[in-house]
């Protein structure tokens, strides 16, 4: 496994680059972009706030931006089909660091360094050039519907997740299948030392179901479908201000994904795609996402979300091809006896 940082470490470092450099672009860029038309970016954010993107991004350059979202497996899938296949659709990918690491390796991407890399500490820079800075995290917690669990009932903490109580009634991301469920569960060992192997074996007993993606996981949670949930910390608030009934639990520490950027190697809009890189990791883009509900690397700025800035956030190891097929042969069976 890779390890990524702490994402109060390198938001700390950005402090003094974020006050004094400014959002620029490559204006040799504009042109050319605006003849292509448009960019086709694939992703994990969700499409709310990849909104707010787009829209910064068409009212500077007059360029439209597509986007098709997934969950990190799907996306893998995806691009890597449309490499075999020789026919690229995508001009950038916006995800996990694990999941662009293993499509870098597989020659996805360009070598690009956008104008806004210089707003972060040139340590978190990939040293091949190839994606972004980590320009957000997306933090895993555990959700809770608060219409069938009170607050005082909720777990507590991890091992909480283990009580029989909540036997058929916690759902979860497939680990089997999802290689961030997977990764997750690998970097607690760390926090529940000799306990964690119990830990894992016993949360297998209580998952109520395995879903396809944390997004579907806050989902069910919201509507009432499990009581509890392993999730995104992002989809449960954007589910939250809609309506849905739901919280979190304040666990020390909350483990988090750090987001990357790419531009295609053989990107059909190459010069759009750079444009957008560089208004989705500018200062303004940065700030727009915060104000969306997402954890964004600039110092002292918080999404709307309660307690975030009491939060340790915790950046989880990478968990590579050796490490995720290591984890399927040693629990694998544990899981998938919970399909639905």
């Amino acid at each position: 496994m890779r390890r990524a940082g702490t994402w109060v470490g390198v938001a700390a470092a950005l402090a003094f680059a974020l006050v004094t450099a400014p959002s620029h672009a490559q204006g040799d860029l504009v042109p050319a972009a605006r003849a292509e038309g448009r960019v086709v970016v694939y992703g994990t954010m969700a499409a709310d706030n990849f909104d707010v993107i787009a829209r910064i991004f068409k009212g500077r350059y007059g360029v439209d931006a597509e986007y098709w979202r997934a969950a990190p497996d799907r996306l893998l899938d995806r691009v890597l089909s449309e490499l075999r296949a020789r026919r690229v659709m995508f001009d950038v990918v916006i995800g996990p660091s694990y999941a662009l690491r293993l499509l870098k390796r597989q020659g996805a991407f360009a070598r690009y360094a956008s104008p806004s890399y210089e707003l972060f500490p040139r340590p978190t820079w990939d040293k091949d050039g190839v994606f972004s800075p980590p320009y957000r995290v997306t933090p895993v917690g555990i959700v809770y519907n608060t219409r069938l669990v009170r607050s005082e009932e909720a777990p507590r903490n991890y091992l909480d997740l283990t009580d029989p109580r909540w036997r058929g009634r916690i759902g979860m991301a497939d680990p089997t299948l999802s290689v961030f469920s997977a990764a997750w569960l690998v970097n607690l060992r760390k926090y529940l030392g000799p306990q964690w192997r119990n830990f894992v074996e016993r949360l297998a007993e209580n998952l109520g179901a395995l879903e396809e993606s944390t997004l579907t996981v806050a989902s069910k949670v919201g509507a009432g479908e499990q009581a509890v949930g392993i999730s995104h910390l992002n989809f449960m608030y954007l589910l939250a201000r809609a309506g849905a009934p739901l919280d979190y639990v304040r666990a020390d520490p909350i483990l988090a994904d750090a987001q990357v950027a790419a531009v295609g190697r053989n990107a059909p809009h190459p010069n759009a795609a750079r444009l957008f890189v560089d208004t989705l990791t500018s200062r303004a883009g940065l700030l727009a996402l915060a104000q969306a509900g997402e954890f964004v690397l600039v110092p002292g700025i918080y999404p709307p979300v309660r307690d975030a800035d009491r939060l340790k956030l915790v950046v989880m190891e990478d968990l590579d091809e050796e490490g995720y097929a290591q984890f399927r042969q040693e629990f694998g069976a544990l899981f998938r006896g919970r399909r639905r």
